[in-house]
């Protein structure tokens, strides 16, 4: 459940902090006292959108802690997913907004992204204001809420429905694509073949392409490389006069006359002899690279013709000579299938239909279940509504089929008649906005024993009622808070008055700054409120005698349920 609330500079509110109780929590307060800065505190922490505007003034940022007790298995497991724990059974969510725009959420002190934050809270808390009121008005949440009606009865079925669909559309999908390919078989067939022969006669090698690309480099500068060689074989070995090769010869010949008498003098000899060694092999690596030069033309030929090729074949079927491949492979595996099309077609149709009959059977088995299960939850909203001042009130549940889709073939949709002699007709052609305040809270009290979520937040929910039906609500909602910790803001002292814990949000100024604040009432306290939402701006001892009445009949009421 919720067990505390901390909010800093969010707002008007400088600095909150307050703890929350078990059972019905009322927050009561005068029109802008700020009710819903607190809720959209909340809300931001948990995950809304929230910007630097919501900074109070003159502050460099807005923080937002919210602390969750005594928290089930499933929101262990959902933190178990981002690598995060409990901590004593807590789980602890803040939210940090700044000046510059930035926000930073955590979960027991880890940064967590946002819909990590609105995952996990989904699990710890529930929020129900004007806006949830009216996705009631929206019948494609009818199939939704039904279905969380049905839970565990329909859940293996849904499963199910939901793969035959996944599998039914793939093969829909393939097939459309195969009928359209049998229509250009005979054209696609041709052009196929023609790939994967020009692919395949190019008989491309891995790595070739680099090779020829460097062969063209040194091609396209045959003459210049040819002139380089032969002047530097000129001047070691061919050229007019003396060259560095008979230099050379003439140093061994004369160190080798002398060499016999000293050994520094045989070293020389040596150093001499392995240059002229060294200008021998240079002499005869140019000789045989100028000769193979000599034929670079018909080489430079071959290789640009080679080098265009290959860019032709890219320039058809991929970027890359490996892409190519890849594709001319594809054409092959294509022409398979078109060898035995009409075998493939004939599979792929008894597939699709078989499936598509899977697909009927689990669909209708699936409708047939909540058909079931659609009588027991009108009874119950009925008999929740009845105990909301709906009088002679009828309820139904009705469906239409639709085409295969994950939830099968339902669409369901809420009709109501409020009044005796009224026409049933749909829940969004008849419900006022009071009307679907009551109805939202009598769904809640049926799916309060199906929800595991601890915590609700109601805003405002008395939108719209008055009276008899105000009290009548208010014992909805304290029949709710037995098994939930619920949070009620409110303006009606019928609800207040069967609150657990009292809250006053109250907002101050001394003529410079202007606070909102909440404190926990006492018991007298909580009379008084209830005193000032019954008499407004005087309250007389009248008053206040019918507000603790009132207080008493409450707790009356509560002890009795």
């Amino acid at each position: 459940m919720l067990q505390s609330l901390r909010v800093s500079n969010f707002a008007l509110i400088e600095e909150l902090e307050v703890t929350f109780k078990e059972g019905l929590n009322i927050l009561t307060g005068e029109t802008g006292a700020g009710k819903s800065i607190l809720l959209g505190s909340v809300q931001a922490a948990l995950g809304a959108k929230a910007s630097k505007e919501s900074i109070r003034n003159g502050a460099e940022s807005a923080y937002v802690e919210i602390v969750f007790e005594n928290c089930s298995k499933a929101v262990e497991e959902e933190l178990a997913k981002e690598e995060l724990s409990l901590e004593d059974g807590s789980v602890t969510i803040s939210r940090k907004i700044t000046s510059a725009g930035k926000s930073v959420s955590r979960i027991n002190g880890e940064t967590v992204t946002a819909t990590t934050v609105k995952a996990v809270a989904s699990l710890l808390l529930e929020i129900h204001g004007q806006q949830e009121h009216h996705t009631l008005l929206n019948k494609e949440k009818h199939l939704e809420l039904l279905d969380r009606f049905a839970g565990e009865a329909i859940t293996k079925k849904k499963e199910e429905v939901a793969l035959l669909f996944h599998r039914y559309r793939e093969l829909k999908t393939e097939l459309s694509k195969a009928k359209e390919d049998a229509t250009n078989k005979n054209r696609d067939c041709s052009y196929l073949e023609f790939a994967c022969r020009e692919i395949a006669d190019a008989a491309y090698r891995k790595g070739e392409e680099e090779q020829l690309e460097r062969d063209f480099e040194r091609l396209s500068h045959a003459k210049a490389l040819a002139g380089g060689v032969a002047a530097a074989l000129s001047a070691t070995s061919d050229g007019a006069g003396e060259t560095a090769d008979s230099l050379v010869n003439s140093a061994v010949r004369s160190l080798s006359k002398i060499s016999g008498y000293d050994t520094e003098a045989a070293e020389l000899l040596g150093c001499v002899e392995e240059i002229a060694a060294l200008l021998s092999d240079f002499n005869r690596s140019a000789g045989q690279y100028l000769e193979a030069l000599a034929d670079s033309e018909e080489e430079y030929v071959r290789v640009s013709e080679r080098l265009d090729l290959l860019n032709r074949l890219k320039s058809k079927y991929g970027k890359t000579m490996e892409e190519v491949l890849a594709y001319g492979k594809e054409c092959e595996e294509k022409l398979e299938k078109y060898a035995d099309y009409d075998a493939y077609m004939e599979r792929l149709e008894k597939e699709y239909t078989a499936v598509e009959k899977d697909l009927n059977r689990a669909s209708e088995a699936l409708s047939t279940i909540r058909k079931e299960m659609a009588v027991g939850l009108a009874e119950q909203i009925k008999k929740a509504l009845s105990e909301l001042n709906f009088l002679e009130v009828r309820f139904e549940i009705r469906f239409e089929r639709t085409d295969y889709g994950i939830n099968g073939v339902d669409a369901a949709e809420f009709y109501i008649a409020t009044n005796p002699g009224e026409e049933i007709k749909p829940l969004i052609k008849v419900a006022s906005g009071g009307e679907l305040s009551r109805i939202m809270l009598a769904l809640k009290s049926v799916f309060a024993d199906k929800d595991e979520i601890p915590t609700l937040i109601f805003d405002e929910i008395d939108t719209g009622i008055s009276g008899r039906t105000a009290q009548m609500v208010s014992e909805k909602m304290a029949a709710i808070s037995k098994n939930r910790q619920l949070l009620c803001i409110t303006h009606l002292p019928q609800i207040a008055a069967m609150a657990d814990t009292h809250y006053l949000i109250e907002k101050t100024t001394d003529g410079v700054k202007t606070v909102t604040n909440l404190a926990r009432l006492s018991e007298e306290q909580s009379v008084e409120e209830l005193a000032r939402m019954l008499g407004g701006a005087i309250i007389t001892d009248a008053v206040l005698e019918n507000a603790r009445e009132m207080k008493s009949l409450a707790v009356t009421k509560k002890s009795n349920r």
